[in-house]
């Protein structure tokens, strides 16, 4: 049960308090640039980030009998949906905080039917909202890139 709380919580940034899903998704923006900023991580990326998926529905399942459903302190929900937000992006600095600010955004906005996926079982309700605000900030990021700001190079 050890391996499934260090890994709900992130290490133990869950058992911080206040802001943790903020603290959990800045800390997997970190992860991202220091994995890939020097790559070009399409496979890898991909990979990892389905394995923190994974990881954090199994256990979701886990915890939740412990601490009940979508407890605070599961945050490994917002590392995947900011690995989500990041896939196909290119890896600096400034797109990955204006991912970080959009991810945050949906997260804690839960428009377009992110708030209903809350309620579907165990670890697939806790990882599915995040997953889909991680979807959202992706294909606004892209638009940004391409559309608005395509000959930018940063």
């Amino acid at each position: 049960m050890l391996f499934h709380k260090l890994a709900a919580t992130v290490f133990g940034i869950g058992y911080l308090g206040k802001g943790v899903g903020t603290v959990a998704a800045f800390f997997g923006c970190i992860c991202w640039y220091l994995l890939w900023h020097n790559t070009t991580p399409a496979a890898p990326a991909i990979a990892l980030t389905l394995a923190v998926t994974v990881l954090g529905i199994w256990s979701g399942n886990k915890v939740e009998p412990l601490w009940g459903k979508d407890h605070g302190r599961v945050v490994i929900d917002e590392v995947a949906g900011m690995f989500l937000t990041l896939l196909f992006i290119p890896v600096t600095i400034p797109y990955i905080i204006t991912g970080f600010v959009l991810f945050r955004f949906f997260d804690i906005a839960k428009p377009l039917l992110i708030r209903k996926l809350e309620a579907l079982p165990g670890g697939w309700g806790v990882m599915a909202d995040d997953l889909l605000a991680g979807v959202y900030a992706n294909i606004l990021l892209q638009v940004i890139i391409r559309l608005i700001l395509p000959n930018v190079k940063f």
